[in-house]
């Protein structure tokens, strides 16, 4: 092992085997040197979990550490829910009628009559695509929170916790967060794009509810015809995403939050900035040659 694949291991970059050790590896240091930059910049603390799909390599910062993950948690939901329907217990088709009341903060439910009926699969797509609370709830409610940890569990994620529904404040003083590390809310999104557990037409439109066109600032810097199956989340000090990019080579998960904000708008701008850096980097790699000349698409 060389001296450069210590180096790169010791400060949290996993190189693959074969990786060219002159060149690529270069490049993810560059990476992560920018990524750090930002962290310094911000008045808080980052935690971050990416993996190249196509190497297998990972950049990563405080990734077994827990964060607050506000309403990013929301892909434990859908994964649940896609699970127990995979099992028979749930039929993504079902229409239901939202009792009242309705939690507030973010989505449209909590505005809507008692007469609205919804399917389960468009409950899902409101969590994901609005990041409704009141839909949430009312699929955290089917599910069961239990039975979401117990997924989690098994799929070997001891940090990752559904603790409460969304806009519980009791429960929040309590300290009963929603929270994962970055490392593992990484493994989850892996779990789920490769439809572990799930037949292919199901793990499909899983994905295709998390893709829903959406607005926000993991997205800011990426180009709007990019496929990207993720998911934000807010709090007061807090600023998460968790999502699924999919270039044509280069595909890449990755996992970002940050806490302890002192202004949250810097904890969206980092995101922001992370995600673009992230971005550029794999866009290259995706057109590169063996020997890094760039092919015009």
């Amino acid at each position: 092992m060389t001296r450069l694949v210590v180096a790169l291991l010791a400060c949290g970059l996993a190189a693959p085997a074969a990786a060219d050790e002159s060149k690529e590896a270069a490049l993810w240091e560059a990476l992560r040197g920018r990524v750090l930059e930002v962290e310094r910049r911000l008045d808080g603390v980052v935690g971050l979990s990416v993996k190249d799909l196509a190497s297998g390599r990972t950049l990563e910062i405080r990734k077994d550490e827990v964060f607050p993950q506000a309403s990013a948690i929301k892909w434990t939901i859908l994964y649940e829910l896609y699970r127990q329907a995979e099992e028979g217990r749930a039929d993504l088709a079902e229409v239901t009628r939202p009792p009242l009341p309705r939690v507030g903060g973010s989505g449209m439910l909590q505005f809507l009559s008692d007469k609205v009926s919804l399917s389960w699969r468009d409950a899902a797509v409101l969590m994901m695509g609005l990041s409704d609370n009141a839909a949430t709830n009312l699929l955290i409610a089917k599910l069961g929170l239990a039975d979401v940890n117990r997924r989690l569990e098994a799929l070997g994620l001891q940090k990752t916790r559904l603790r409460r529904r969304m806009m519980d404040l009791d429960a929040a003083r309590r300290g009963d967060e929603n929270v994962a590390t970055p490392a593992e809310m990484r493994a989850l999104l892996e779990a789920i794009r490769e439809g572990k557990g799930l037949q292919p037409a199901r793990a499909k439109d899983l994905l295709d509810v998390a893709a829903t066109p959406k607005s926000n600032y993991f997205r800011r810097r990426l180009p709007a015809n990019l496929r990207v199956a993720d998911k934000t989340g807010e709090l007061e000090g807090v600023r998460a995403a968790a999502a699924i990019v999919e270039l044509p080579r280069r595909p890449y998960v990755v996992a970002l939050a940050t806490t302890y904000l002192k202004r949250d708008d810097d904890g969206e701008d980092a995101i922001a900035e992370i995600s673009g850096l992230l971005y550029e980097t794999f866009e290259r790699l995706d057109r590169a040659s063996e020997t890094g000349r760039l092919i015009m698409r």
